[in-house]
């Protein structure tokens, strides 16, 4: 494994770099602040910019470690960033990844998350040497899903209950998952 960081990205429509504390604005209005985006994720939606501010904030201070791999989407058409797309842990003994990602619902269904997917999985992959990629959604939202298998990625299976939502309520998690070598045959 060759652990490299977060290195700049980019595809026809996309942009991937590091997060920049100027990018506060952007991310509060295009998703952050957005129940509709953050209702199946780990936090629920920003109430103010300095919500916005204090995660960057707290990204900023390792986001140039080569363990870390972490960035945000810019639609270069407009020079905003969208979106988010990271691995939310990284495992070096296994040389395993477990990413996660977040899109502005203004560019939902126009392939621009199986775009940042599929070049982070190609720099994950190629680059840095993973073995194995994964990731998992709530099962009440199949459209996440959807992008996991675009881009090759196979169901592997249902953690039951295994999530507490901003409902309160526990859901099932569906995992997914990626191997090296399916990668490189794709």
């Amino acid at each position: 494994m060759n652990h490299i960081g977060t290195m700049e990205l980019s595809t026809e429509r996309l942009l991937l770099r590091k997060i920049r504390i100027e990018d506060d604005r952007d991310m509060f209005e295009q998703w952050a602040s957005d129940p509709q985006v953050t209702k199946y994720l780990t936090w629920g939606a920003h109430r103010s910019i300095e919500d916005t501010r204090q995660i960057i904030a707290l990204w900023l201070k390792d986001q140039d470690e080569p363990h870390v791999y972490r960035w945000v989407i810019e639609l270069k058409s407009i020079g905003k960033v969208i979106g988010t797309i990271d691995l939310v842990s990284v495992d070096t003994r296994h040389r395993c990844g477990v990413f996660g990602y977040c899109l502005s619902a203004q560019y939902w269904n126009q392939g621009i998350a199986s775009e940042a997917l599929k070049v982070m999985l190609t720099y994950l992959f190629v680059e840095a040497g993973f073995h194995r990629i994964e990731a998992s959604h709530l099962i009440e939202n199949p459209a996440s899903g959807k992008v996991m298998l675009k881009c090759g990625m196979k169901l592997e299976g249902n953690k039951r209950k295994k999530f507490l939502g901003h409902d309160g309520e526990f859901h099932d998690l569906l995992v997914y998952g990626l191997l090296e070598e399916e990668f490189l045959i794709d």
